[in-house]
């Protein structure tokens, strides 16, 4: 049963987000035609709503973010900047109290997300991409970041999540640079989990995607927190957050993996 349309008011002529969950897989579209899903202020406060509301569904197993008409994002819709970057106070806000939230609702989101990406993702788009844990391009998209022809720098709760996937060389060369490339340089460059020909890649996105749903949630659960927690600090983990990582011990899904793998049978997995 496919649940639609998060929020369902916003005109299409302004840009959407939608959601659509069928067969345990969330599906996220960004939507902006005419403008290659440039984003829009509503386009990113629609994302963080999508995904909490993504994150509290535990029937889903897997998430799949892409743009729609052969473009994944041209970034952040700059007709918008006169009226909501305006001043210092206003750019402050756009980027802490708008965008923020969103990447970070991306990045939380505790089942696995991937990006599927056509066409353009550049600026903005981009880093929705590197929030997400896998990102798959079609051979002929392009990336980069180039703000720096708009005058203005990355804002550091953006730039956290490309700089924790491609590091401070490859994040200064994009940022200083300015340049956009092609999809085979992004993988070299790690920005990309794998690259296919454009041909390909309704079928390999549709092949992950299942292969991530058939996996064990609460393990895939506790490998992004564990991910996420070993990034933020190097420090050890105390007893706690051990004991919270080993909280998979008795549950249901781990017993059901040995007996199935034991039995050569497939797993079946409930979540418990």
């Amino acid at each position: 049963m496919a649940v639609t349309q998060a929020p369902a008011s916003i005109n299409k002529s302004e840009g959407a987000v939608t959601l659509q969950v069928a067969d345990r897989i969330a599906r996220v579209t960004l939507s902006h035609p005419g403008r290659l899903n440039a984003i829009t202020v509503d386009m990113w406060r629609q994302l963080a709503t999508v995904f909490r509301q993504v994150a509290a569904q535990p029937q889903v197993r897997c998430v799949v973010v892409r743009g729609e008409g052969g473009n994944f994002a041209a970034g952040a819709d700059i007709r918008e900047f006169p009226h909501y970057r305006n001043n210092k106070a206003n750019v402050v806000a756009y980027h802490t109290e708008i965008l923020a939230p969103a990447l970070q609702a991306v990045a939380q989101c505790p089942h696995p997300v991937i990006a599927v990406i056509q066409g353009v993702c550049v600026g903005g788009g981009l880093e929705i991409a590197s929030q997400c844990d896998l990102r798959i391009a079609a051979r002929s998209a392009r990336f980069g970041v180039p703000i720096n022809r708009l005058g203005f720098p990355m804002a550091p709760d953006e730039m956290r999540g490309l700089l924790a996937l491609a590091g401070p060389a490859v994040t200064l060369e994009l940022l200083l640079e300015g340049r956009v490339f092609n999809a085979d340089e992004a993988f070299q460059k790690g920005l990309l989990t794998r690259v296919v020909d454009d041909d390909a890649l309704e079928e390999h996105a549709s092949a992950l995607a299942r292969r991530l749903a058939r996996g064990a949630p609460l393990a895939a659960h506790i490998n992004k927190e564990t991910v996420r927690r070993l990034m933020a600090s190097s420090a050890p983990l105390d007893a706690a957050e051990i004991d919270h990582c080993f909280r998979y011990a008795e549950s249901r899904d781990h017993q059901e993996g040995v007996r199935a793998f034991l039995a050569g049978q497939a797993p079946e997995f409930t979540g418990e």
